[in-house]
């Protein structure tokens, strides 16, 4: 017999104070004082939030009388035991005014959160069903406002919400309710099938998107991630999540949505031709997320099998789920007739550019980079750059450079494809989490090659892979040439009013042999006030090896000191097709 579910309800009770109160009614709490606990993340944003910091008052009753709730640490509350066959209510405010995809965000305009920020975990009861009775806010202002989850309907239930609708939705379990985002208020909303599967978009804040074109768009990429994995897809129903503001950028992935954030003229508008680069960059945004579908969310490092919500969980594998996903996102756009070839091929040549250009991919490798991104990728400073490689962006290389080498040994008969393919047979289901060798043999296994130093190279060491030769059966090329030039500074800077700060030294350049640090405030180069606007044409007048007089505030002291120019650096990389037929190239790019 299944057990009585949790029922939680949720309301903006105080939109003007930013204010959520939510209710966690428990039907047989432990004899010995139920314990709660908030999740100190967000699967998906490997950081440590503490979203209990945003509880701005708790308590507990049961049967009409207050209950005794005693904090234990940062996001655990124990209550006092209750009488047998009672039930334990925790009623709390939560304050809700992050507008963020991870957060919560609360005002006379609408409402959304994510559930690890606001529903309390009934420790030892979190395979329980729950029940979500979500409610519309007092007032008229709010009288308009509809409800945009992919959570299941509670259709067995009375009161049960009809699409779009206030009322109770269910969940299967507590690890279910907390991965289904929720949107209240005035939004648009289109809807597309993609592959006999129902999928919605809902955009709150202003904006004029021209809903055709954008669903149109999107239905072309869930299709085709669809059928790569396979069909049917793994969910009956998906939903896009937006919130348009004037600049903004980010997703987070969930298992039948994605919460999206996006600046408002990155939407197509009416009569938008063509496909201008911030459109584009929201449809790769979307594909990468929707990727996840299969890749993070269903197909799991081990170490997320189950996720432990208190704490870290590392893992050496974000490269493979995040750095896989984003060497997908934009080749999705170009098998599904998106965008053309040499547009994805400059979209690899960026992605290039930002891996080389920083030094921390010559100290830190892959595998470290994901371990570490709780503490150093997601937690940036002055020396990131000089420290730390993305597993994003060079994980896509590695994919890539992964794809090329199965292609081109095998004949075209094994393929980073169906390597996807296979660790979705094999981890789908998510019992079974990937295990740090599992992709490498799994690859070797599907084409009879040793992999061995591939993985050592591009996974475990800190060279750079050798894109250009791995390209050739293809028929492109690559080249690298200077962006400029102009010498090197061998600093990062950004305008503050009229003068330029110091925000990276980068290791081994000349900023750094000169004893330049991040922070610097750079007033004078040969005697000549320095400005954003001049900076270029100051240091245009140069070569390298020139010795330049430089002076700057350090903190409020001033100190002069003497610079050598470099080389201008090669900062561009460049693909070209050739014009030589390549079977591998059609087969790869079709």
């Amino acid at each position: 017999m299944q057990p009585a579910p949790i029922r939680y309800s949720i309301v903006p009770s105080d939109p003007a104070a930013h204010l959520l109160e939510v209710r966690c009614t428990l039907p047989e709490p432990v004899a010995d004082g139920q314990r709660f606990a908030l999740p100190a993340w967000i699967p998906g944003s490997y950081l440590i939030r503490d979203f209990a910091r945003h509880i701005v008052a708790i308590r507990a009753e049961s049967a009409g009388q207050p209950v005794a709730l005693r904090k234990l640490d940062k996001h655990t509350w124990q209550a006092a035991p209750v009488a047998g066959g009672d039930e334990l209510c925790v009623v709390y405010e939560v304050y809700a005014w992050d507008l963020s995809v991870r957060g919560a965000h609360v005002d006379q305009s609408h409402a959304f959160f994510n559930g690890s920020n606001v529903f309390l975990r009934a420790l030892g009861h979190e395979d329980r069903p729950c029940l979500v009775d979500i409610r519309r806010p007092a007032g008229h202002a709010s009288s308009g406002w509809r409800v945009a989850t992919a959570l299941p309907l509670a259709t067995a239930e009375p009161g049960a919400a009809r699409r779009h609708g206030f009322g109770l939705y269910r969940a299967g379990n507590y690890d279910e309710l907390i991965d289904h985002p929720v949107e209240m208020g005035c939004f648009a909303l289109a809807a597309f099938s993609a592959c006999g599967v129902k999928h919605e978009v809902a955009i709150s804040g202003r904006h004029d998107c021209d809903l055709e074109r954008l669903t149109t768009d999107l239905r072309r990429i869930c299709e085709w991630q669809i059928r790569l994995f396979g069909e049917p897809a793994p969910m009956a129903y998906y939903l896009f999540l937006v919130t348009a503001v004037g600049d903004g950028y980010g997703g987070l992935e969930h298992r039948s949505s994605t919460a999206l954030l996006c600046a408002r003229d990155a939407l197509p508008w009416p009569g938008m031709r063509a496909l201008p680069e911030a459109y584009r960059g929201f449809l790769g945004l979307c594909s990468h997320e929707y990727f996840h579908t299969w890749n993070v969310k269903r197909i799991k490092p081990a170490a997320f099998v189950p996720y432990n919500l208190d704490a870290e969980n590392y893992t050496t594998l974000l490269w493979a789920f995040e750095g896989f996903t984003s060497y997908y996102d934009d080749l999705t756009l170009l098998r599904c007739g998106l965008i053309r070839r040499q547009e994805w091929l400059d979209i690899i040549g960026r992605t290039l550019d930002k891996v080389c250009n920083e030094p921390g991919r010559l100290r830190q490798t892959l595998a470290e980079s994901s371990f570490d991104a709780w503490t150093k990728y997601y937690r940036p400073d002055e020396n990131t750059p000089n420290a730390v490689v993305s597993y994003y962006a060079k994980g896509a290389l590695v994919a890539l450079a992964l794809d090329l080498k199965l292609r081109a040994e095998t004949a075209g008969r094994v393929t980073l494809d169906e390597l996807m393919r296979a660790l979705w047979q094999r981890h789908g289901g998510g019992a079974s989490g990937v295990d740090d060798d599992d992709i490498r043999l799994l690859a070797e296994e599907l084409s009879g090659l040793d992999l061995r130093g591939f993985f050592a190279e591009a996974v475990h060491g800190t060279s750079d892979v050798d894109l250009a030769r791995l390209l050739r059966p293809f028929a492109i090329r690559l080249q690298r040439v200077p962006a400029s030039r102009t010498p090197s500074f061998g600093a990062k800077t950004a305008s503050e009013g009229d003068g330029l700060r110091l925000t990276t030294v980068y290791d081994g350049g000349p900023a750094q042999a000169a004893g330049l640090a991040a922070g610097d405030l750079l007033l004078a180069i040969d005697g000549l006030r320095v400005t954003p606007a001049t900076i270029e044409r100051l240091l245009g007048r140069h070569r390298a090896g020139d010795v330049l007089r430089l002076h700057l505030f350090r903190r409020d002291e001033l100190i002069e000191c003497s610079l050598r120019l470099g080389e201008p650096a090669r900062d561009r990389h460049h693909l070209r097709l050739l014009r030589q037929p390549s079977r591998l190239r059609e087969e790869w790019l079709q």
